[in-house]
């Protein structure tokens, strides 16, 4: 997939200057989820973003979804009040990360903020992963999801820090599945608890490099997140959410990719955030108490400190004691 001939830009309207006016971004990762939602709360905040992924609107990933494209993205971020810049882009494929590099390099000359969401392994966790030990885990599959979780966000940190440091306050945020702190648990099997372990490692040993370029590295993470092929796969949609808890009741403490996307925002537009967040490992509940932000009906879910206490814990409470 080439990502020289079928770049699409689109040009926002001039209007009121938000926090992240004059900043360049790039959402790795951005055709849905929490990666899409990122790209277009950063555009909100008057972004330039560079969105990244490798289903276009005549191309599919593995992925197999054709309801969400990067042209979409950067689209919505446009909408937004950014400018969105989709760039078809295989993480896993240095040539193109580098030609990536080279673009945004040509436009700008620099990135402020670099959103490292790849992932794009669900179709393998429920046939390979989930309740199978690590050996009843097809090899091929479980280098497939470290491939996907963890050597896609080594190659495009390390590809595009070199931009990242010419800003005057350069942010790197590592998105993956869990905290440190509940990830001390052992993720069901051995490829997925590499796959998602390793953005943590990254952002905490980014964070001692970018330290002496003014520069944040931090590891951010959803709760049970409300993505579209998690809604898809209970049969419901943003609208009737609530009806798939009958299916599964811990999904009454899910969270719109909004959440997340608005605490990086604002996380993004903190000028003490390296004093604050260098090196560390965060949810978007944490940020959310610590930005005031509230998902879209208002609530402020904290998934992470429920299955904490109630599910693995034994403490009585309920889903909605933890919104």
């Amino acid at each position: 997939m080439s990502n020289e001939d079928t770049t699409t830009q689109n040009t926002a309207q001039p209007g009121p200057a938000g926090p992240l006016a004059g900043r360049i971004a790039l959402v790795a990762g951005a055709t849905r989820g929490a990666g899409r939602a990122q790209a277009v709360e950063l555009g909100r905040a008057g972004a330039t973003v560079y969105v990244t992924g490798r289903t276009t609107r005549t191309r599919a990933s593995e992925v197999g979804r054709t309801t969400e494209t990067i042209e979409e993205t950067a689209e919505l971020v446009t909408a937004a009040g950014g400018t969105g810049i989709a760039v078809p882009t295989d993480h896993l494929d240095e040539a193109q990360v580098r030609a990536l590099a080279e673009r945004i390099d040509r436009d700008h000359g620099r990135l402020d903020i670099l959103v490292n969401d790849l992932w794009g392994g669900e179709h393998l966790l429920a046939a390979s992963v989930f309740g199978k030990k690590s050996w009843e885990t097809p090899l091929a599959d479980g280098l497939r999801i470290l491939e996907l979780g963890a050597r896609s966000h080594v190659i495009t940190a390390a590809l595009l820090l070199p931009l990242l440091i010419r800003s005057d306050a350069p942010l790197h945020v590592e998105v993956t599945d869990g905290t440190a702190h509940s990830n001390r648990r052992y993720r069901e099997n051995m490829y997925y608890d590499l796959a998602k372990n390793a953005p943590i490692r990254l952002a905490f040993g980014l964070g001692q490099e970018l330290a002496e370029y003014n520069g944040t590295a931090v590891a951010v993470s959803p709760g049970f997140l409300r993505s579209e092929q998690m809604l898809s796969f209970f049969g419901v949609s943003e609208e009737n959410w609530r009806d798939a808890i009958a299916q599964e009741p811990s999904f009454a403490i899910a969270e719109s990719p909004r959440y997340l996307a608005r605490t990086v925002a604002a996380l993004a537009a903190d000028p003490d955030r390296a004093q604050r967040w260098n090196g560390k490992s965060t949810s978007s509940a944490e940020l959310a108490r610590a930005y005031g932000v509230t998902d879209v009906d208002g609530s402020r879910p904290d998934a992470w400190a429920y299955f904490e206490d109630v599910v693995y814990g034994g403490k009585e409470g309920s889903p909605e004691d933890y919104r």
